[in-house]
């Protein structure tokens, strides 16, 4: 018999709800996660928590990256450094148990857990350092310990606190196809973060959201009435308020307009989250979990996908049924956001007329050292593309050596993509050439321009230097709600 403070866990009228937390809200966060957050909603719904592995003050120094170390520390022959990595994150995590649990029987259950998982680790990389190999498939392996580690502590801690929870893995439901298998479960709360092996590599696959991913198939699976996904901020605002004072909180955005911000600058969810939940009209709530109160932003889809694969608008009926409410005819931008450290390449060519070799090549170099390119613009005889952080620790001498048996490469070093994003702007003839304007005037030197085949995005590189100047003239100019935008060609005024 459950004791009456938990008594209201076990209904399974309550809808389910699935709640995912980074690896920063788990590391510092803790007690708001388990005491005002799951404590509270699991009053009317039944929970699943999904877990990041724990990152302290910088990501750099979490558990991910950590063990990322140690995996290339064990590919060196005789170097002993996996073992400290690994022993740094069990010390830190069985300090934590001691912090955080008051029981002494589940302290001791949790270190005894976290202490045959840092041990059965250990022996996995000694084991890969004897053979000098670490298949993707093991390198899943070892980068998803940081998800159960973390995953056992939330379970712990929820458990301390009075709540009826359970750790719960779903490594194994993944098959080698990759295809959904679904889940069938009796508790009402279970935290759990790493979802299993997948094809080519989970890093390369999916990427450092996967964690996102795994919330979304769960809550797809379940059939969720909502995935909250809670992270220091109180949501997606129309700038970075840090470096906007004038910057709105948006209460709803759509799933495009979320995928270009992403993509652009601002951290708001996966890619491959949106699309699979998204797709099973499941609306993403990103909250605040130092303001649990706080309504957040909703993403939610403006198009309604029936049983024949056509879509039709949400009509402002179905939203508010729904709880949400959103202006679809608003014909403005929805936010403008900046992706810092980018680096510009042209390459001319060095023949006056190009046959279409010229661009494979180009794309032939960029694919044997793996550098994505952000955005591109091209001539006939000239290519420039903009080259995110990621690829700046790709060995880039080697690219531009390579760069150059097509023609000159020029390389611009310390820039900046500013993009507005609006899923109306399609309709907003002179948008662009207003933004453009408004940049100029503020002394803004315009590199390159882009705009996506979305049409909801216009993007351009400008110097890093002058990101936030560009950044507020924008907001200021165009998505601010005291000024009224009126556009040449359509003579539309933004109240």
């Amino acid at each position: 018999m459950p004791s009456t403070e938990t008594q209201y866990y076990n209904n399974p009228d309550l809808p389910w709800v699935v709640q995912k937390f980074g690896g920063t809200s788990v590391g510092k966060f803790l007690d708001n996660i388990a005491n005002e957050v799951v404590k509270e909603y699991v009053k009317q719904n039944r929970l699943v928590v999904v877990c990041s592995a724990r990152s302290g003050e910088s990501k750099q120094n979490g558990t991910t990256n950590r063990l990322i170390r140690a995996a290339n520390f064990a590919l060196q022959p005789g170097c002993d450094g996996y073992w400290e990595e690994l022993d740094s994150i069990l010390k830190e995590h069985t300090q934590v148990a001691h912090d955080m649990i008051q029981s002494d029987t589940i302290r001791k259950s949790l270190i005894a857990d976290i202490e045959h998982d840092c041990t059965k680790l250990t022996s996995f990389l000694k084991a890969a350092q004897i053979i000098n190999e670490i298949s993707p498939r093991s390198r899943d392996i070892i980068i998803g310990a940081g998800e159960k580690l973390s995953c056992r502590i939330v379970a712990a801690v929820l458990q301390d606190r009075g709540i009826e929870a359970q750790f719960v893995s779903l490594e194994n439901i993944i098959d080698r196809e990759f295809e959904w298998a679904g889940i069938r479960i009796n508790h009402e709360i279970f935290p759990t973060g790493f979802f299993g092996i997948v094809p080519g590599s989970l890093l390369s696959t999916v990427g450092r959201g996967y964690t996102d991913l795994c919330a979304a198939l769960t809550a797809v699976g379940l059939g969720a009435e909502e995935l909250q996904v809670w992270k220091e901020v109180d949501g997606i605002f129309t700038a970075d308020p840090r470096k906007v004072k004038s910057a709105r909180l948006l209460p709803i955005i759509t799933p495009e307009e979320a995928a270009e911000l992403t993509y652009y600058g601002s951290e708001v969810i996966h890619p491959f989250t949106m699309e699979q939940v998204i797709r099973s009209h499941i609306p993403i709530r990103i909250k605040n979990v130092q303001n649990p109160s706080g309504a957040g932003t909703v993403v939610f889809p403006t198009d309604n996908i029936s049983k024949d694969g056509t879509s039709s608008p949400h009509s402002p009926k179905i939203l508010a049924e729904n709880g949400y409410s959103l202006d679809l005819s608003r014909k403005y931008p929805t936010a403008v956001t900046i992706k810092d450290g980018v680096i510009v390449l042209n390459v001319h060519s060095n023949r006056k007329s190009v046959s279409h070799g010229f661009f494979a090549k180009i794309f032939s170099t960029l694919d044997r050292y793996g550098v994505v390119v952000d955005l591109i613009s091209t001539s006939e005889v000239h290519v420039s593309m903009v080259l995110g952080v990621d690829s700046a620790d790709k060995d880039l001498a080697r690219v531009i050596e390579g760069l150059r048996s097509v023609g000159e490469v020029d390389v611009l070093q310390n820039m900046a993509i500013l993009s507005l994003v609006g899923k109306q702007m399609k309709n907003m003839v002179g948008i662009a050439g207003m933004m453009f304007t408004t940049l100029a005037s503020a002394g803004v030197n315009i590199e390159m321009i882009s705009q996506g085949a979305s049409e909801i995005n216009i993007s351009c590189v400008i110097e890093e230097s002058c990101a936030v100047t560009a950044m507020n003239v924008i907001h200021d100019q165009l998505l601010s709600k005291r000024n009224k935008l009126v556009l040449p060609a359509l003579k539309t005024s933004l109240e």
